[in-house]
């Protein structure tokens, strides 16, 4: 069994909750810009494998890996949701649903 005797932390020296907070701050981003680029790439796919749009499909991926290696490497999110926005629009636009006139 464990010993309950006094705890010491002999490594652990000054508070380095700075540090916990940084590290915790860059995982969020890593987070949203990574789920950005995620929902990105599914929703290329849907166009290119359900609309048949491979060309749109194509440049929707590259434009949104780029967006999100420029996201993470300047600390934006925004950009990363803006091209979701802009996936979801295209999408949209060559899945076909128009009016039946």
């Amino acid at each position: 069994m464990a010993d309950h005797g006094f705890v010491e932390y002999a490594t652990a020296e000054g508070n380095d909750l700075p540090e916990h907070e940084a590290m915790y701050d860059r995982f969020m981003h890593l987070i949203a810009v990574g789920g950005a680029l995620v929902t990105n790439l599914v929703i290329g796919l849907a166009i290119g494998a359900v609309a048949g749009h491979w060309l749109v499909a194509f440049g929707i991926m590259v434009v949104a890996a780029v967006v999100g290696t420029v996201g993470l490497m300047s600390g934006a999110r925004t950009p990363s949701w803006i091209m979701v926005v802009i996936s979801l629009i295209a999408l949209a636009l060559t899945s076909g649903g128009g009016s039946a006139a």
